[in-house]
């Protein structure tokens, strides 16, 4: 079932200088979506478009991802070897990308020749290699990347792209991804898939003329003419750079077994799961000079005496946390930037008052659903606060955040966000979130993260991790069980106040979807 290949060894002979003529083969194109559904088995959700923001001391990323390149002929069933290697790995945290989604941009001349099928596609000249080298390394630090959508019916990409945010593992497939030297390097593990050309020939027959409104003599002119002769000079020689050739594709599962073990024992190395890690880092460390705590007045401790209390009622908890939430808001509203201004009072006197000093306005994010209840309190202090919402739910298998949506104002480069949560016990959520801010063009300096309650591991995870992000919150407990919940406390937040029931496993940091 598996022949292993030369591997780096192999590296100086790259395409396009192989010219060696071996079996007939056919070329890739497995259509790459716009936004990739979430693949889930019975156990966890597999695939997502974030990762964990799991940061050393310094707020960078620890190690790299693990980058699998699939490559082989075109409908050899390497996405389908994709899918079932995600599967089986079991593991958060993968994206599957296309190299279908970097095809440069054709002129008009080229446009024209696609649409009468005399445009090659299956030459290394048809891929934007420099964009995809560009996007993988960056994608392979951990860093967030947007990915074009091409579009097969037109031969172009479409105006909107995707963005993907990182992954432990990242498979990407596709004819030539053996043929460029900086490419081959990004790799840490190569599988060739090899398939019958028969087989090849009809799947590609069947997904053009269902999927891509293609003709059958347009389909098979173009293979005789390109795909075949393409794979014959460009793909199959790459076969011997290969780690693993997995004979039938999708279809060969003890292959597929054994690229899965290896995976797992790479991501062992790699110390990928470091949430104990987490739990113990920075203890007994003095709190850091960003976070500002609302004084414990006799009014704000009668309050948490209330909330904190099993035995509330909900109208109880709802009225006493949005009083709360008002006075911290009001805190949060002070840290930012003014100015004196002085106005005439109807007396005719002056008055030296301040006022709000800033380029721009004021944006409020809320992370769904808990931090959603803040914006009432954020609109009532804060004239035209444009609102964003990202959702991230704790995998309750690995206890890691996952993104799951976002919506974001335009242009919020120049804004002071306010981040909304109600709870942070390990601060994986709210560094997930301040994350993404960063990543659509917000600034460090300017994110103020306000919470009713945190513990002193997310105060310090969050701090450490983003040095100028300012914690706004009305308390925080020492301790996180080893649950993730805050102790003593205050349950969890979302569920008494919506009135839903939480899982026995909750977390402190868990983002239920909201109730409709």
């Amino acid at each position: 079932p598996l022949a292993y290949g030369g591997g780096e060894g192999s590296l100086d002979r790259l395409l396009p200088s192989i010219n060696t003529s071996l079996s007939p083969r056919k070329r890739t194109t497995s259509q790459c979506k716009s936004e990739p559904p979430l693949l889930r088995t019975s156990k966890r959700t597999i695939y997502t478009a974030g990762r964990p923001p799991w940061y050393n001391e310094h707020g960078t990323q620890s190690k790299e991802a693990f980058v699998i390149g699939l490559c082989g002929g075109s409908a050899s069933g390497k996405t389908t070897v994709a899918r079932k290697i995600i599967e089986a790995l079991d593991v958060p945290w993968v994206v599957l990308l296309s190299m279908d989604s970097f095809y440069k941009v054709l002129t008009a001349e080229q446009q024209l020749q696609a649409a009468n099928n005399d445009y090659n596609f299956d030459h290394p000249d048809a891929f934007d290699f420099s964009l995809l080298v560009h996007t993988l390394r960056k994608l392979k630090q951990g860093k967030s990347v947007k990915i074009p959508v091409y579009d097969f019916t037109t031969h172009g990409r479409q105006k909107e792209w995707k963005t993907v945010y990182g992954a432990s593992v990242i498979i990407f497939e596709g004819i030539m991804l053996f043929a460029d030297k900086e490419l081959l390097k990004l790799l840490d593990m190569k599988i060739f898939v090899d398939t019958d050309s028969d087989i090849r020939l009809v799947r590609r027959l069947r997904r053009d003329i269902t999927e891509r409104g293609r003709d059958i003599e347009g389909v098979i002119k173009q293979y005789n003419k390109f795909v075949k002769p393409a794979f014959e000079q460009y793909i199959e020689p790459t076969m011997r750079l290969a780690d693993i050739v997995v004979p039938r594709g999708g279809g060969n599962m003890v292959a597929i077994d054994l690229i899965v073990q290896h995976v797992h024992s790479q991501l062992e190395e790699r110390e990928l799961s470091v949430r104990a890690a987490l739990a113990s880092a920075h203890q007994a460390q003095p709190l850091p000079q960003t976070l500002s705590v609302l004084e414990s007045t006799p009014q704000v401790r009668g309050m948490h005496t209330i909330i904190r209390n099993k035995e509330t009622s909900r109208d109880e908890f709802i009225f006493y946390s949005k009083r709360l939430m008002r006075l911290l808001i009001e805190r949060a509203l002070s840290f930012l930037p003014s100015q004196v201004h002085i106005v005439q009072t109807p007396q005719g006197e002056d008055y030296e008052g301040r006022t709000f000093h800033g380029k721009r306005q004021i944006t409020g994010v809320s992370i769904l659903r808990a931090g959603e209840t803040m914006e009432p309190a954020l609109r009532a202090v804060c004239k035209d606060v444009r609102i964003g919402k990202i959702l991230i739910q704790t995998n309750q298998d690995t206890g890691e955040p996952e993104l799951h949506y976002l919506r974001l104002p335009k242009d919020i480069s120049e804004d002071h966000v306010i981040l909304t949560d109600c709870t942070v016990s390990t601060g994986a959520a709210a560094m997930m979130a301040i994350r993404v801010l960063l990543y659509h063009d917000a600034q460090e300096d300017k994110i103020l993260l306000v919470s009713l309650l945190m513990a002193e591991m997310g105060v310090h995870s969050v701090a450490y991790a983003f040095p100028q992000v300012k914690i706004i919150t009305t308390a925080v407990d020492k301790k996180v069980n080893d649950l993730f919940h805050i102790i003593p406390g205050i349950g969890n937040f979302g569920d008494r106040y919506f009135g839903t029931d939480a899982p026995p496993d909750w977390s402190d940091d868990d983002m239920d979807e909201p109730s409709c």
